[in-house]
């Protein structure tokens, strides 16, 4: 069942001489339950697109098909029904509100949506115990570590039940171990829980815990690969294609 599907996706910024062909003409489809990396040079249209696909931008041109809904033609009233109640964000800098607790903070979202507080908490606390942090619901960002905090994020992006995750260099700003723990927990997120993740990262090594990789280059995708092997063997087969483009 495809979950999102893109057709002839163009976004340009300016007018004239001047103007910037961010993404040209993307077609690509993601299924469900899909793990889905893209990845590319600095300046490429990863986050163009990422912002495209979550509505937090309109593209020039194209279609963006969510569920059968085309997000492009929507009004901003339903779109920000949609992104509050289908679509998870997850960011590299966790975006936590430092003055809530791990509860609150995963529960804000539903909060917001008219859920009752006691409910919504509820609903957090089971996330939280989904993703690890059983011992943490009540500290603070400033009480966990970086890669707490992202699974903080990530309990939050998964709590209104959507069905795609929007992960936008979700280890940018870790270290080394704390990367590949929410690299495995986003792939816990699309294999056990089923939803879809569309990951943008820089990192081979990441980008190897997807099911196919992206790859873009001004703006087109100039390659899709699905991965076979060891661990070791898809991250080298990732650095050697995103060193070729």
């Amino acid at each position: 069942m495809t979950i999102i599907k893109i057709e002839n996706l163009t976004k340009k910024f300016g007018d004239g001489p001047t103007a910037v062909i961010a993404l040209d003409h993307v077609t690509v489809s993601v299924n469900a339950g899909e793990f889905v990396a893209v990845m590319g040079p600095s300046g490429c249209g990863k986050s163009t697109l990422l912002h495209l696909l979550g509505g937090l931008d309109k593209p020039t041109n194209g279609k963006i098909i969510l569920e059968d809904l085309n997000i492009a033609d929507i009004s901003d009233a339903r779109l920000t029904e949609l992104r509050r109640r289908r679509i998870g964000f997850v960011f590299q800098f966790f975006n936590l509100l430092p003055t809530l607790t791990a509860v609150e903070n995963v529960a804000l979202p539903l909060v917001l949506d008219g859920v009752k507080t006691a409910k919504a908490n509820s609903q957090a606390t089971e996330w939280l115990k989904k993703v690890g942090l059983s011992d943490r619901l009540n500290y603070r960002p400033d009480q966990l570590s970086g890669g707490q905090q992202q699974r903080v994020a990530i309990a939050r992006a998964l709590v209104a039940e959507p069905a795609l995750i929007l992960a936008d260099e979700p280890t940018g700003n870790l270290d080394s171990r704390s990367s590949d723990e929410v690299a495995s927990l986003l792939r816990t997120v699309s294999e056990k829980w089923g939803r879809t993740v569309l990951i943008v990262t820089h990192d081979p090594r990441i980008a190897a815990y997807a099911d196919r990789i992206i790859f873009l280059k001004d703006g087109r995708i100039v390659e899709e690969t699905k991965l076979s092997g060891t661990s070791a063997q898809k991250v080298k087969q990732v650095r050697q294609k995103a060193e070729a483009l």
